[in-house]
């Protein structure tokens, strides 16, 4: 299976309204004093949340003690941050440059496949002795050295398609591609998806052939054969067409074909993912209880019930949730392309290195501004004012501090570009991790500051917002 992170999908397999249009606004002012007059909104025409009700900058009379908006990708105000190391459990190595995690919960199921296979052998290989939990153990390994197959499938082929793969996990029912975007045709969708599957079953076709030349009864020959069915488990597991399952990402690619919108296919998918969930929920223990799955009726316990059930419903609530999850991913998705840095921008005034905090306060009141830009004799930008500095000088203070003293100087990194949106200027705020982004114009020209808090408040308010 596959999945997409970052704002990642978090679902695990085996093996695997349009708003309302906001009237024109006035854009934020040029530090030069020259409005623009292209009718850009600005961040203050986003919603209450944006604009104070009265013309003063928001920090001039905020409470100290309010507390910060959070949110998965932006926590305390500030930019979301990747890690230069995914973790995710123990490193095992780096096939073609992705990392490879085995997950914590990888031994437990490591374990009950050991417990459960070594049974199986002392029916059919009594002779091992305690042996048999060694030979379990080795189809444990085994098993899910194919899982890791299936996986880097799915990472070959979207390493194919230049989409970033952030690591690979081995995990209790399977693995999981984490890949950082996603496929921009439906048509690389369907490939990407039906890799993995189309592994699994050309490893079972191999462990078949290799079979055949072995004595059954024997230990090589019970591997193979178990090694063999596994692996087209996994597979036709994995066809099912409904998410988080790679063939529902094979029928959302075929409904986005379709409809020409990867929206539409990925609901169709996910609710048949949730039909999906019920029907394992239902339908295993039944099947199991009947003996449609070859189970002789009468060797069939209270425990082995007990157990059905529990696996049942551990994979639904899998897929479930995976389901669930796709949609919630497939909506900030569409609505990220709502987040613009033009949009968002607040209205700046420069003032000098030595300027009072009260008069630059001052200053930015006047001309209804929510930013503060530092700048030198020549007027070019040296630094951004930081609200949450302001906020922390009393007002009986703030004639005698300095901005200066509560600004941060700017790097490369904190100079955005207007036309940033969605996951672009997510991104380019993860490089740089600050509260405060000086906005600038393809040009150069300084258009105002970006907030990270207002990004926050805007990505809060996409997702609220229904499709």
């Amino acid at each position: 299976m596959h999945r997409t992170a970052p704002a990642a999908q978090d679902h695990s397999e085996p093996g695997s309204t349009t708003p309302a249009p906001t009237p024109a606004p006035t854009p934020p002012a040029r530090l030069n004093g020259e409005p623009k007059r292209d009718g850009t909104p600005t961040a203050e025409d986003h919603g209450a949340d944006h604009t104070p009700s009265h013309p003063n900058l928001p920090y001039a009379h905020t409470d100290p003690n309010a507390q910060p908006h959070t949110d998965p990708r932006i926590a305390k105000g500030r930019p979301p941050q990747r890690p230069k190391e995914p973790g995710g459990g123990l490193l095992m190595g780096r096939p073609f440059g992705v990392p490879v995690y085995v997950a914590p919960s990888w031994f437990l199921v490591a374990a009950l496949i050991t417990w459960v296979f070594g049974g199986q052998l002392d029916r059919v290989l009594p002779e091992l002795g305690a042996a048999r939990y060694l030979v379990a153990l080795f189809f444990a390994v085994a098993f899910y050295a194919s899982v890791l197959v299936h996986e880097l499938a799915h990472t070959v082929a979207a390493l194919r398609f230049k989409l970033p793969v952030r690591r690979i996990q081995l995990q209790f029912f399977g693995g999981v591609s984490e890949i950082e975007k996603e496929a921009e045709t439906p048509g690389r969708e369907f490939v990407l998806a039906f890799v993995g599957p189309l592994l699994s079953l050309i490893l079972s076709g191999i462990f078949y052939l290799a079979m055949l030349p072995v004595e059954p009864g024997t230990v090589p020959g019970v591997l193979l054969a178990g090694l063999m069915v596994s692996n087209l488990i996994v597979a036709v597991f994995n066809l099912l067409p409904g998410l988080p399952l790679d063939g529902g990402r094979m029928l959302r690619a075929v409904v986005w074909k379709i409809t020409g919108r990867p929206m539409s296919g990925t609901i169709a998918a996910a609710w048949v993912g949730r039909a999906l969930a019920v029907s394992v929920l239902i339908g295993l223990p039944l099947l199991t209880q009947t003996g449609a799955l070859g189970t002789n009726t009468e060797d069939i316990s209270g425990m082995d019930t007990v157990t059905d059930a529990l696996l049942a419903a551990i994979l639904a609530a899998i897929i479930w949730t995976g389901a669930g999850n796709s949609l919630r991913m497939a909506r900030l998705r569409e609505h990220l392309p709502e987040l613009r840095a033009r949009n968002l921008t607040r209205r700046a005034v420069p003032v000098e290195t030595n300027t009072p905090l009260s008069e630059a306060l001052r200053r930015a009141n006047a001309a209804g501004a929510r930013a503060l830009v530092v700048v030198d004799a020549d007027g070019q930008p040296l630094s951004l004012v930081r609200e949450a500095a302001i906020v922390g000088v009393p007002e009986h203070r703030r004639p005698w501090v300095v901005v200066s003293g509560l600004a941060q100087d700017l790097t490369d990194g904190m100079r955005v570009s207007a036309e940033l949106a969605g996951e672009d200027l997510l991104d380019a705020l993860r490089v740089t991790p600050a509260t405060e982004y000086l906005v600038v114009e393809e040009t150069g020209e300084i258009y105002g500051v970006l907030s990270a808090a207002d990004v926050e408040r805007a990505f809060v308010k996409a997702m609220a917002r229904p499709n």
